[in-house]
């Protein structure tokens, strides 16, 4: 059984990978974007998703599965709108919302996907 890990931690992986499947671990906004609303923590969390992705070997377009918490029901409008710009066409994930308290208070979205990679 071959897993790798990537940017391990005491308590977390950034990464794992097993049979060409990465599994990320949460995803927030930036220190920089923690202050903004859920457009700009969005378009943060999401570029931080692409430079992991590009960092093990993957990208949006090979996206399985994405987790996607929000703060706050009002929320899911706005978020929707930076989502369904960065899926490209054709590639949306299989994918989960919901509604829950954040591990900080000025966090409003955390996201976690699963994409393939290439094995190797």
């Amino acid at each position: 059984m071959n897993i790798k890990r990537h940017d391990t931690g005491a308590r977390m992986s950034r990464a794992v990978i097993h049979n060409g499947a990465a599994y990320l671990c949460g995803q927030v906004a930036s220190p920089a974007a923690r202050g903004g609303d859920v457009t700009e923590q969005t378009k943060s969390t999401l570029a931080q998703i692409d430079a992991l992705l590009e960092e093990i070997g993957s990208s949006r377009e090979r996206l399985l599965t994405a987790t996607l918490y929000l703060k706050r029901a009002e929320d899911f409008a706005a978020m929707n709108a930076v989502w369904d710009a960065w899926v490209p066409e054709g590639h949306a994930p299989a994918r989960t919302c919901v509604l829950g308290p954040m591990p900080a208070e000025e966090l409003l979205v955390e996201i976690t996907v699963t994409a393939a990679v290439d094995q190797g």
